[in-house]
């Protein structure tokens, strides 16, 4: 099992980015998809989630200026950041998480660090 995330970097505030989460050796589609962020000193955070069939959830900092989106047939997630605030830094990681009858499947990308500064 493997997730890629990819496309942080550094960006001026207000600026966008869009990151993008390739999987592989399970069946994505099958698989609830999210972005969790940590900044330096605090907590993983939930970002925003999708599930199989598209429902998308955000927390309420990230309404409006994020975007979760996925591509089953490509086996990637995304997410698409605009308006991008300091406040924004940190790194920022893919899940992918299923619960079954057969048990509970978590797996966690490396993270891609996002620095939102001027």
């Amino acid at each position: 099992v493997q997730l890629v995330e990819s496309g942080g970097g550094l960006v001026q505030p207000g600026g966008s980015l869009r990151l993008s989460c390739a999987a592989s050796g399970f069946t994505f589609s099958s698989y609830v998809m999210r972005w969790y962020r940590q900044a330096p000193g605090k907590e993983r955070e939930l970002v925003a989630s999708i599930g199989s069939a598209g429902t998308t959830n955000y927390a309420d900092s990230m309404k409006g200026r994020f975007t979760i989106s996925r591509d089953n047939a490509k086996n990637t997630v995304y997410l698409q950041m605009n308006s991008l605030k300091p406040e924004d830094t940190a790194v920022y990681y893919c899940n992918a998480y299923r619960s079954s009858w057969s048990g509970q499947y978590d797996y966690w990308g490396q993270g891609t660090q996002v620095t939102v500064s001027s």
